[in-house]
């Protein structure tokens, strides 16, 4: 079974619209377009590429294909593999591309299905609807945050009220010297809870 593993670049309040400039997503009047842009450093940079290296397919919502079907085959040098590697779209009502390897799907069935087959692990990038179908239907397997030190109150986040209950252990962890907290948590199972009990009566 290949894992889905999903990256995203979030504030402290979870917002993940538009990171990379004004005009990537200024849906819903989103006026704060480029906010990764002032955190950008060599260890930053250095973490980005270790991700875009790696063996992977990938599957993007509609909206998030549309904004990188233009911009990444003209910028195959920066990041190859996302050229290259086979790109699951999941959308009702896109069904071709000119753009090489993407195969387009239409519902959760289709990426259990595509989850259960052999081939490298699945990235998930941007995609905000279908992070959250993800999540609902318990299909992530591990998580690689990028937690930028901002607040931007609206936009779209990374997790809503939909998500199912679930652990995440987390493996790894680093902080960048403009304080972006880079994390990688794996899937653990359920939820456990308990009571906190005084440990020092007297």
């Amino acid at each position: 079974m290949r894992k889905i593993v999903i990256l995203s670049m979030t504030t402290l309040d979870g917002v993940m619209q538009g990171p990379g400039s004004p005009e990537e997503d200024p849906s819903g009047g989103f006026k704060y377009g480029g906010w990764v842009a002032p955190y950008d450093d060599e260890t930053y940079a250095t973490a980005i590429q270790e991700e875009l290296k790696q063996p992977a397919a990938y599957i993007l919502g509609r909206k998030t294909f549309e904004i990188w079907e233009n911009y990444w085959p003209a910028h195959a040098a920066f990041w190859p593999g996302i050229n290259t590697g086979k790109k699951y779209v999941l959308s009702k009502t896109r069904k071709k591309s000119e753009w090489k390897n993407s195969v387009f799907i239409q519902s959760v069935a289709d990426i259990k299905k595509i989850k259960n087959s052999k081939g490298p692990d699945i990235q998930v990038w941007g995609s905000t609807e279908l992070v959250h179908l993800l999540l609902k239907h318990d299909l992530a397997d591990e998580l690689k945050l990028k937690i930028h030190p901002l607040i931007l109150g609206k936009g779209k986040k990374l997790f809503d009220n939909g998500s199912k209950a679930s652990a995440f252990t987390l493996i790894k962890s680093s902080v960048t010297p403009t304080g972006v907290i880079l994390t990688h948590y794996k899937r653990s199972g359920k939820v456990k809870t308990g009571t906190i009990e005084e440990s020092d009566k007297k």
